[in-house]
């Protein structure tokens, strides 16, 4: 058995946690030593009792670890562990990091500079429309997206990324055999082609009430800030801010209407002393004063797009832009605008408003 096998068997035990594990290779330096320690050793460690020592020493009764290596194969992940180079530095230094992540997709040395962007599941098109539009900017300049695959912000976030050309991680409140929620699925496929989708459970382990706030912690610990696009009250996201303040990471938030439930969460954690988000220079301008030495960021290709569409593009504003105005900043006629437009809404970079009014989605 090698390190890593050692660390699967360690991670699949119940009861222990990465706490726990952490104090155990504190006494005995390697998950190999932990698996054959003596019971006597084992209880004498802090927060180890007779239970979970007895659970330790039975391991190979209750945990199938020859069955775990082989879905790992069938599922085509990859497993990392603290001792691995692609294994986030910012994570390893939380309090509780995870033993292992499973990986599907790859990894990159840039993924070392990334960005939580989390929200609501029930969102608001203005929500969706910020996450997009931020997580693009953020992904296009070079960074890393980090977010939770779930309904509504995550997934835009994802979607946002992936948009520029740029690189996004999904990590999981499952393991890979229940990725959740199921519709992602494709989305997930997409992800592994530009960055790779994450868990810190064996793969079959089912989402519970549980597994979602254990996600959360490596979203905000992998990152070195969290953004919360759009959040009500009593948002999960919120916990995810939570998180990342008592990690040490930077908190942003996007604005949104005061009258609107889903923006009081948000709203909230901007008077409290959240960042406030309007762009991505937000964000990016805090690079030089939160990294020692500010990191080289890659950005992404374009948009592939023709003259054309690009002039119509630049044309439209961060506002409502009327069809007029399109036509004049462009400097094309009116009906070469109206089929551009039609093909940038094709490609989902505009959306067109009651009133030949337009709007960028990225």
């Amino acid at each position: 058995m090698n390190h890593t096998e050692a660390c699967i068997a360690l991670n699949m035990i119940p009861r222990i946690g990465p706490v726990r594990i952490r104090k155990l290779l504190d006494c005995f330096d390697t998950p190999e030593g932990i698996l054959t320690a003596r019971q006597s050793l084992l209880e004498q460690i802090p927060g180890i009792g007779p239970d979970t020592a007895s659970e330790i020493i039975n391991w190979e009764k209750n945990i199938d670890l020859a069955a775990e290596l082989e879905r790992i194969r069938e599922y085509g992940v990859t497993v990392i562990t603290q001792a691995d180079s692609f294994y986030p530095r910012l994570l390893r230094e939380i309090h509780d990091p995870p033993t292992v992540l499973y990986v599907w997709g790859q990894l990159l040395e840039k993924d070392q500079h990334a960005i939580g962007v989390v929200g609501s599941r029930k969102t608001t098109h203005y929500g969706i429309e910020a996450a997009r539009k931020l997580s693009y900017q953020l992904a296009y300049s070079g960074l890393t997206v980090v977010s939770g695959l779930a309904r509504g912000i995550d997934t835009a976030a994802h979607q946002g990324a992936l948009a520029a050309k740029g690189r996004t991680i999904a990590v999981l409140g499952s393991g890979h055999q229940f990725l959740y929620p199921p519709e992602n699925k494709e989305l997930a496929e997409k992800i592994t082609s530009s960055g790779a989708v994450i868990s810190e459970f064996s793969i079959t382990v089912q989402p519970d009430r549980q597994t979602f706030p254990m996600r959360n912690r490596i979203i905000s610990g992998w990152s070195f800030g969290t953004l919360v696009v759009e959040a009500g009250l009593n948002s999960g996201a919120l916990i995810s801010a939570n998180m990342a303040l008592e990690q040490g990471r930077t908190v942003y938030a996007v604005p949104g209407p005061i009258d609107r439930p889903n923006s009081m969460g948000s709203n909230r954690l901007i008077q409290q002393g959240a960042k406030l988000v309007m762009d991505a220079a937000d964000i990016l301008d805090d690079m030089g004063t939160l990294f020692r030495h500010e990191p080289e960021l890659t950005r992404s290709a374009p948009v592939d797009l023709s003259d054309e569409q690009r002039a119509v593009y630049d044309a439209i504003t961060d506002d409502e832009t009327p069809i007029d105005r399109i036509v004049s900043a462009s400097g094309l006629p009116t009906g070469k605008v109206l089929s551009t437009l039609l093909a940038l809404e094709m490609k989902r970079l505009v959306k067109q408003l009651p009133g030949q009014r337009f709007v960028k989605l990225l």
